[in-house]
């Protein structure tokens, strides 16, 4: 039987809720104009052949924190969603993803802010791997309100991409119950590997952000912070 926390959740639950950031002074910047939307916007299909060979790319990896107010084209940002959680096989009723997920329960979905991308309005878009596309949320600037979420930590404003990964517990929680926490954190770690990865091979700049205001990054993405909660983000951008 699982253990509860102090808070009476189970005790992964109260172990997420327990080791949030809050702000303490300082007001957090709003979305500015920032609408909802709805659609969506079909991607380019990924290349999957060629390109930089592994072990260069592994070995010319760093984080990058500083960028030119340069956007990202469609096609990278659809290389880079791809790398991370694209479709590479299916079998058996199962599609199977380029990030590896314990027991392929796929518990992370993929949030975009997107500042600056070719032929893509800012705002907030979540990706769909079946469909290669993404759906519409948010349209409107929200690059002054992720950076100010995050810490504010303006690489988040000035990169041209912030990826933000929300994690759905109970897809887990089903196999794993309260050790299903153990293994989000883990794919999360999994898919932000491979997106360093594929911003070095395609000339690109990327950073992990794991500090941040929860709550407010959970209202900027529209999730509840707990049946769906940001657990990770990192930035793209042209490097400086």
């Amino acid at each position: 039987m699982a253990s509860s926390g102090r808070d009476g959740l189970p005790i992964g639950d109260s172990y997420q809720q327990a080791t949030k950031y809050h702000r303490g002074r300082g007001a957090r910047a709003e979305a500015g104009k920032a609408r909802p939307a709805e659609g969506t916007e079909a991607l380019p299909p990924p290349q999957t052949q060629g390109g930089a060979g592994l072990w260069s790319v592994v070995q010319a990896r760093r984080s990058v924190r500083d960028f030119r107010r340069a956007p990202l084209s469609r096609q990278q940002l659809s290389q880079l969603l791809w790398a991370t959680q694209g479709i590479t096989a299916s079998a058996h009723g199962q599609a199977f993803r380029a990030a590896p997920s314990a027991g392929a329960c796929y518990p992370l979905d993929t949030y975009l802010v997107a500042n600056r991308v070719e032929g893509l309005e800012a705002g907030l878009y979540r990706y769909d791997a079946e469909s290669v596309a993404l759906a519409r949320l948010r349209l409107g600037d929200l690059s002054g309100a992720i950076a100010a979420a995050c810490l504010d930590q303006e690489m988040a404003a000035e990169a041209a991409v912030v990826f933000a990964w929300v994690a759905v517990p109970a897809r887990s929680k089903q196999r794993y119950r309260e050790r299903a926490y153990r293994y989000v954190y883990l794919d999360g770690g999994h898919i932000g590997e491979n997106l360093h990865l594929a911003a070095t091979a395609l000339g690109l700049g990327c950073c992990a952000i794991g500090a941040f205001f929860d709550d407010e990054v959970n209202a900027l993405l529209g999730v509840d912070g707990l049946d769906e909660t940001a657990v990770y983000l990192s930035v793209v951008g042209v490097p400086a």
